[in-house]
């Protein structure tokens, strides 16, 4: 579950980020599937959501989750997420593995198993 201003535009950025099916059932929810009966992420409006400081300092809003998502290329996963809307972080802590924001702050990682 991820809160969003806007939850339909968080749904079609992991919709197209993840190659997968958006389902909105109003302007306060969406979800994020594989396939209709298939397990998925859902977006839930949060009105005065507040993208978390990553990484957070003492004071700042904590990151309280974040997704993996695994990719076969990471260096083209990355060119898709930014054109998708997404913003690279400027830490990033290891080698192999971008860290990044979606269009609502949350930060999430791009690796290769």
């Amino acid at each position: 579950m991820l809160g969003a201003r806007d939850p339909e535009r968080l749904g079609r950025f992991w919709a197209d980020l993840l190659g997968w099916e958006l389902f909105v059932d109003d302007e306060t929810w969406c979800r994020v599937r594989p396939g209709a009966d298939r397990p998925g992420l859902s977006i839930q409006l949060e009105a005065l959501h507040v993208p978390p400081a990553w990484p957070a300092g003492e004071g700042e809003q904590q990151m309280q989750m974040h997704l993996d998502v695994q990719v076969d290329d990471v260096a083209a996963a990355v060119r898709r997420a930014l054109e998708l809307g997404a913003t690279l972080e400027e830490h990033q802590p290891q080698e192999d593995v971008r860290v990044l924001r979606d269009p609502e702050g949350h930060p999430f990682c791009l690796f290769v198993d």
